[in-house]
């Protein structure tokens, strides 16, 4: 859950073309990816594509479990979701949704952010 009295950030900056950034309801994008087979099994280990619907109420859960960022890439000059993240001190359940970002190293640095920001919140880990 999230810390009472702890702001989640707009951003937390991963590395020079990589950023997190914070879950604002604005999601109609990332169905695109739960739609898709190979990431639903990745994701639920089932072949149960999501519709909004079901979207809406993933979100809404994780929001509620921690802090939820789109994981974001710079192409050009202007960033892309491509992912997201959730963070709490139980969890990090992670999915990188476009295809072509996967395999890149993208989810450990995501993972080596979230660590530092648990740091700061005062986490501790094994």
């Amino acid at each position: 859950m999230p810390i009472q009295g702890i702001e989640q950030p707009e951003y937390i900056i991963v590395s020079d073309n990589i950023r997190l950034r914070k879950f604002d309801n604005n999601f109609d994008f990332a169905l695109e990816w739960y739609q898709d087979v190979e990431t639903i099994i990745l994701v639920d280990g089932v072949n149960e594509p999501y519709d909004m619907e079901k979207l809406y109420r993933m979100y809404s859960y994780l929001n509620e479990q921690g802090e939820l960022y789109f994981i974001e890439v710079l192409e050009g000059d202007k960033y892309i979701p491509i992912g997201d993240v959730t963070f709490s001190c139980n969890d990090m359940p992670i999915v990188i949704g476009v295809k072509s970002y996967r395999g890149k190293g993208i989810g450990r640095k995501v993972i080596m952010a979230l660590v530092e920001r648990g740091k700061q919140l005062g986490y501790t880990f094994p």
